[in-house]
């Protein structure tokens, strides 16, 4: 019943905390809060209760018959993978909470409500291998991040609500064909409905068709990831999103397209994904360099932000094609990572517009002087995110890159170019914006309390990531040994 928990606590939450705004703004914050943080103790429970050498078959199952004449099964299990991203999930979760805590102040009970609804979808797709059902929860993300963006939003709110809706509506129905497709295949083969993700597994099918089917399950999860071409829906997004919705965006609802490919695209349909590989790692690294490129040429702090992920999202979608153990174990770092870091500078880039009402980095400069402790919090992350060693994000590209680097010379090298390009945007966020002459004379008040403690226990994540990762990779390990062994001719 643990895994049900973790999707259920979030959604009575949520309405809960609608339902208790009515009386108290303080205590529908309360709630969401406890029942994130709730969830994340059960997460590391269940992380501390099983040893390494466990991690390699599901730690956990829930299993029951739901539309059995056609194989949907309510049928949700726990692996290394799983566990991990669920860590991610509702520690982003509390953390997004505590930062819109003094942000939100209009439509209070219902911002909370869909902010836990989200995070119960996203349980849901991390949780899912009915494939129905990790559909349904694929969906359920959907709606309640349009209105945290479309309600709670900044200027053009509307417009990147709708561009975010359509993008992920569209590139999910073709999920949604290849998904039948796949269960038709396999009736075809074997006489027997089912959308369960081990019955699916092997199955017998054209190189042709496994192709097209590969491609909808590509194509939906690279929307989300993003992948360049496909991406276009981010930077709107997340500049328009209240600071909760682009930490939520940023740190987790790009991983389910990382994830959608390690747990589908590559088991699932392993000799088409291995001819498409050279397409996909081209497409990460182009989208490492593009993405660094636009970056450094942002005046707007939250889309420079923004931009940056889609770099750092190259190197996730560089690492899985690549698929060796390396280039694997960093693709599932990065995305760690590049959650907590991104996030970071996220809720620091609302705290200060919150401050000065501004996000260009024009009418910025000198903050330093009256926000020493934002300022420096920024300069962390700043580094974080270029890929300072000792901090996690290094980890992460490092593997990718040596894993990159035993399958193409050529491809390992321009995304290292990638790297340096990260060093020039990086450097203009914190010069910009919180270095030189005071010249508009900002005074400012610092970081308080709760904001202090949300910067220091992302901080004290991105050091332990960067200086004892070994945890995370052992965790990780047997899932990867599994996916590398699907490799054709392996």
């Amino acid at each position: 019943m643990i895994l049900l928990c973790l999707i259920l606590i979030p959604l009575i939450a949520g309405a809960l905390a609608w339902a208790a705004a009515r009386w108290s703004l303080s205590a529908c914050r309360w709630i969401a809060l406890l029942a994130v943080a709730a969830d994340f103790v059960l997460t590391l429970v269940l992380w501390g209760s099983h040893s390494p050498a466990g991690l390699g078959t599901w730690l956990a199952e829930a299993d029951w018959e739901w539309i059995p004449q056609v194989g949907i099964r309510f049928h949700l299990a726990l692996d290394g993978l799983s566990l991990l991203l669920l860590m991610l999930t509702f520690f982003l979760g509390a953390l997004s909470v505590l930062a819109s805590w003094r942000e939100i102040t209009e439509g209070v009970g219902f911002f909370h409500f869909n902010l836990l609804w989200i995070l119960a979808g996203i349980a849901g797709v991390f949780l899912a291998v009915n494939l129905f059902l990790f559909y349904f929860a694929w969906e359920l993300m959907l709606a309640p991040m349009y209105f945290l963006i479309a309600i709670w939003g900044h200027e053009n709110r509307v417009y990147a609500a709708v561009k975010f809706f359509i993008f992920t509506q569209l590139s999910g129905l073709l999920m949604l064909v290849a998904i039948l497709a796949l269960v038709f295949v396999h009736h075809r083969a074997t006489g027997v409905y089912s959308f369960e993700y081990q019955d699916l597994l092997g199955t017998t099918m054209p190189p042709g068709a496994e192709m097209w089917m590969m491609l909808g399950f590509f194509i939906a999860f690279a929307v989300k990831l993003p992948a360049i071409v496909l991406h276009t829906w981010l930077p709107d997004a997340h500049t328009e999103a209240p600071t909760a919705g682009s930490v939520i965006l940023a740190g987790l609802l790009l991983k389910t397209g990382a994830y959608g490919m390690l747990r589908f695209v590559l088991p699932l349909f392993p000799h088409a994904a291995a001819s498409f590989a050279p397409i996909a790692m081209a497409l990460g690294v182009a989208g490492i360099l593009y993405g660094a490129l636009l970056a450094f040429g942002q005046t707007d702090l939250k889309r420079l932000v923004a931009y940056t992920s889609v770099s750092h999202l190259g190197f996730v979608l560089l690492g899985i094609f690549v698929w060796n153990p390396l280039a694997l174990q960093g693709a599932v770092m990065t995305m760690i990572c590049h959650g907590i870091s991104t996030g970071a500078l996220f809720i620091l880039v609302g705290a200060l517009q919150d401050r000065i009402h501004t996000r260009e980095m024009d009418r910025m400069g000198g903050i330093w002087s009256t926000a020493p402790r934002l300022s420096g919090a920024a300069l962390f992350f700043a580094l974080a995110s270029l890929g300072l060693p000792g901090l996690g994000d290094f980890v992460g590209e490092f593997l990718v890159l040596l894993g990159a680097y035993r399958q193409s010379i050529v491809l390992a090298t321009l995304a290292a170019i990638g790297v340096l390009f990260a060093t020039f945007y990086a450097l203009q966020f914190v010069q910009r914006a919180f270095q030189g002459p005071n010249t508009l004379n900002w005074r400012i008040p610092d970081l308080v309390p709760r904001e202090g403690l949300v910067m220091a226990l992302m901080i004290i994540a991105l050091l332990w990531l960067g200086l004892y990762p070994r945890p995370v990779l052992d965790t990780f390990e047997p899932v990867m040994a599994r996916i590398e062994q699907m490799a054709p001719g392996r």
